[in-house]
């Protein structure tokens, strides 16, 4: 009654109370040797999924995961992100025509970045609102967010600060990916 899906068996087994007493029969060489059971007649879904939390998280390491992914704004920000932020107000190295092939990775783009007050500043307070707030969202059960990061163009300002966050998160207490739209 929780689902709008139909059991996997019914088109074999016919009705629903049919189709979970075949499934029973197929699984019951499984069951016998369970180190588990699990009785969840009286147990709804966000139950359910707290107490194989509680039993089967691994100790000491988060459930959830975090994507830092850059983009470009002039092509759109991304739609399946959690928080977004502009760091189009940054110096832009695309004005540098030494810098302008390369990106927010290359050692000379992080040097001239890193060059900057503002640049240290917009990392620090993006990194501390994080910290802030990602226990909030662990609490709630979320297993996943997706925070993107947007200049202009997508290569340099953006990819940069992506960068730098993934590895200020990734401290081995949970996934970390760092992404980035506009790079092949």
């Amino acid at each position: 009654s929780e689902t709008r899906r139909k059991h996997p068996l019914s088109d074999t087994a016919g009705t629903l109370r049919e189709s979970i007493q075949l499934e029973r029969k197929l699984l019951a060489p499984l069951s016998d040797i369970a180190g588990l059971r699990i009785d969840t007649r009286n147990t709804n879904v966000h139950q359910l999924r707290r107490l194989l939390k509680e039993r089967f998280a691994v100790k000491g390491r988060s459930n959830l995961s975090l994507q830092f992914q850059s983009f470009g704004f002039k092509r759109g920000v991304p739609t399946d992100t959690d928080f977004v932020f502009d760091v189009r107000c940054l110096p832009n190295p695309h004005w540098q025509p030494q810098l302008r092939p390369l990106t927010g990775r290359d050692k000379p783009v992080i040097e001239f970045l890193e060059s900057s007050d503002s640049v240290h500043r917009m990392k620090q307070e993006i990194a501390s609102f994080l910290e802030s707030w990602i226990s909030a969202f662990e609490q709630e059960g979320r297993s996943y967010l997706t925070i993107a990061i947007g200049c202009t163009g997508g290569q340099h300002r953006s990819v940069y600060i992506a960068e730098f966050l993934g590895k200020h998160f990734d401290n081995g207490d949970r996934s970390v990916t760092v992404r980035h739209r506009e790079q092949p």
